[in-house]
C-alpha cells in the first residue's frame, strides 16, 4: 500500500487488495462453518435431546436468525460511521466464543440460548464486510468479487460439515462444537492487524479518476492543494456526507420491480437452500444407514465443489455477460435455479446413494449462480453511505424468511409426512409421541420399531423434495426481474450521480 502524490489518497495495491477479499473469505467461510455445522450433528443432537424435526429447525432457524436480523441494521448503521475493520474483527470474537459454549449445553434450551448468541455475532460480518469490498473493488469488478466473498459459504458448508461429522462421530457433538469454535479468534485477530479501514468511496473516485479526462482532474489545483473538480470531487463529498436514512436506502433497495424480484429471488432461494440443507445429512443417515463421519465428508465435499463452483462461476459469468445488458444479473441465477430444480428432485429420489451423490455434484454449480450477481446488482446500485445499510436491510428480510423459517418449516415438512405415513401403515397413535426422536423406544414391539424407521424415511424424503421446488419458484421471481432490471438499475444510477453533483455543490459552497 502507498499513497498518490498528488492528494496523498492511499493507492492499494492489487495484492493486498486481494489479501482483504481472502482474509473475509476465510472470516465468511468461519461464519458458515459455526452456522451451519448444526445440519451435520443435527440428528446426533436429535436422537440425544429426542427432538422432534421441527424443534432441530429451530436450533438452525429462527433462534439464531432472530436478533442475527435485527442487529444487522444497526451495526450497519454503525459500519456506515465507524472503523468497519474493529467490527467485523470483535462479531468473530463473539459468534466464536457463542459457538464453544455450545458445546457445554446439556438441554435444548441451553442450546437455543447459545445459537442466539452465535446469531448475536455473526450479524457483524457481512454488512460491513461487503462495504469494505465495495471500497476496495470497483463496480465492474464487483459481482466478481462479491461472488469470491460468498465462496466462503461452500467452503464454510464443506469444512463445517466434514470436521463436524468425523468429531460428533469419534468423539461427540458437543466436541464438534467446541472445536470449530475456537479458530475464530485467531481469524479475528488477523483481519485487526492486516486490513487497513480505506477512504469511504476509494474503489468509485479510482474509477472516476481513469474515466476523467486529465484535464478535468484539475492536476495544478492538487498540487497546490486545492480539491480537484468533478467526479473525483463528487465522490470525496458524497463519502464524507452523513449516511442516507434507512427509509431512503429502503425505497432504492425494494421500490422497483427488478430490484424487488431480486431481493424475493435471493430470499426464497436461501430458504429452499437453509431448508434442504439442514436435513441432507440426516437424509443420508436416516434412508441408508450411513454414519456421520461418511455423510459430513461427503455433503461437504459436493458443497465445496459444486456450490463453490457455482458461486464463482455466477459473479465471473455476470461480470462478463452484463457487459451487454443488465439483464444478464437476473437471468444467470434465473436459468441455474430453474435448471437445478429436477436434477436436485432426482438425486434426491435415488435408491442409491452412491447415485444420489454423483448427481448432486451437477445442480449445485447451477443453483449457487446466483449469490455473485444479487449482491453485485445491490452494491452497485447504491451510494457510498448506503452499501453496508443496503446489505444489512437485505440480510433482515432474506435472513429472517429464509433461515428463520426455512429449516423449521422444512422440518414441519418431514414431521407432517412422517406421521402420514406412519398412520398409512396401520399403526395407532401418533407418529411423534410414538416414536420420539424418530425411532421406537428401545424395548419396542419389531412392528412398531419398523414402522417408525420407515415412516421416518418417507418423511424426510418427501419433506426435502417438496422444499426443492421452492428453487424454481426463486427462478421465476428472477425472470421477473430480468423485465426491467436494466432500467432500474439505469435509474439507480441516476439517482447516485444526482446525488454526486449535490456533494460537489456543498464542497464547492
Amino acid at each position: 500500500m502507498s499513497s498518490t502524490p498528488a492528494t496523498g489518497a492511499p493507492n492499494f495495491s492489487p495484492a493486498y487488495r486481494n489479501t482483504v477479499l481472502w482474509l473475509l473469505v476465510l472470516a465468511y467461510t468461519f461464519n458458515f462453518i459455526d452456522r451451519t455445522i448444526i445440519s451435520t450433528i443435527g440428528q446426533a443432537i436429535k436422537v440425544d435431546l429426542e427432538l422432534t424435526d421441527q424443534q432441530l429447525g429451530w436450533l438452525g432457524g429462527l433462534s439464531f436468525a432472530l436478533l442475527y436480523t435485527t442487529l444487522g441494521i444497526p451495526i450497519a448503521r454503525l459500519a456506515e460511521r465507524k472503523s468497519r475493520v474493529n467490527i467485523i474483527s470483535i462479531a468473530i470474537v463473539v459468534w466464536s466464543a457463542f459457538t464453544v459454549l455450545c458445546g457445554t449445553a446439556t438441554s435444548y434450551v441451553q442450546l437455543l440460548l447459545f445459537r442466539v448468541g452465535v446469531g448475536v455475532g455473526e450479524a457483524g460480518l457481512s454488512p460491513p464486510a461487503h462495504s469494505l469490498i465495495s471500497d476496495y473493488f470497483e463496480p465492474k469488478t464487483r459481482a466478481s468479487a462479491l461472488s469470491i466473498y460468498a465462496f466462503g459459504i461452500p467452503l464454510g458448508t464443506m469444512f463445517g460439515a466434514m470436521a463436524g461429522g468425523w468429531i460428533a462421530e469419534h468423539l461427540s457433538w458437543q466436541a464438534a462444537f467446541m472445536v470449530v469454535g475456537l479458530p475464530g479468534i485467531l481469524v479475528a485477530l488477523a483481519i485487526k492487524l492486516v486490513i487497513k479501514e480505506p477512504p469511504r468511496g476509494w474503489s468509485d473516485r479510482q474509477a472516476a479518476i481513469e474515466a476523467e479526462p486529465p484535464a478535468a482532474l484539475g492536476r495544478e489545483a492538487s498540487e497546490a492543494g486545492a480539491p480537484a473538480e468533478g467526479p473525483v470531487a463528487a465522490k470525496t463529498a458524497q463519502a464524507a456526507d452523513p449516511p442516507p436514512s434507512i427509509l431512503a436506502v429502503g425505497k432504492r433497495l425494494f421500490g422497483s420491480w427488478g430490484m424487488f424480484h431480486m431481493a424475493a429471488g435471493i430470499t426464497m432461494a436461501s430458504f429452499a437452500g437453509y431448508g434442504v440443507g439442514n436435513y441432507a445429512p440426516a437424509y443420508f443417515i436416516r434412508e441408508f444407514g450411513l454414519g456421520l463421519g461418511m455423510v459430513g465428508l461427503a455433503i461437504g465435499l459436493i458443497a465445496g465443489l459444486s456450490n463453490g463452483a457455482g458461486t464463482l462461476l455466477g459473479g465471473f459469468l455476470t461480470d462478463w455477460a452484463s457487459k451487454r445488458s443488465a439483464r444478464w444479473y437476473a437471468l444467470v441465477p434465473a436459468i441455474g435455479l430453474i435448471l437445478a430444480t429436477p436434477l436436485y428432485i432426482y438425486a434426491y429420489t435415488r435408491e442409491s446413494y452412491q447415485l444420489a451423490w454423483a448427481v448432486l455434484l451437477i445442480p449445485g454449480v447451477l443453483h449457487y449462480t446466483y449469490l455473485g450477481p444479487t449482491f453485485g446488482v445491490v452494491q452497485n446500485a447504491m451510494d457510498v453511505r448506503m452499501r453496508a445499510t443496503a446489505v444489512a436491510l437485505l440480510f433482515f428480510v432474506l435472513n429472517l424468511i429464509a433461515l428463520g423459517f426455512g429449516p423449521p418449516f422444512c422440518g414441519w415438512c418431514i414431521d407432517q409426512f412422517a406421521r402420514a405415513a406412519f398412520t398409512a401403515k396401520g399403526m395407532a397413535g401418533d407418529f411423534l409421541t410414538a416414536c420420539p426422536g424418530g425411532s421406537a423406544p428401545k424395548g419396542s414391539d419389531p412392528a412398531l420399531a419398523a414402522a417408525c424407521k420407515a415412516a421416518m424415511n418417507e418423511g424426510t424424503r418427501s419433506g426435502i423434495v417438496a422444499n426443492l421446488l421452492i428453487y424454481a419458484w426463486a427462478g421465476v421471481h428472477y425472470l421477473l426481474a430480468a423485465i426491467t432490471l436494466p432500467k432500474d438499475m439505469a435509474k439507480a444510477r441516476a439517482a447516485a450521480e444526482a446525488g454526486d453533483a449535490a456533494a460537489a455543490a456543498r464542497a464547492a459552497g
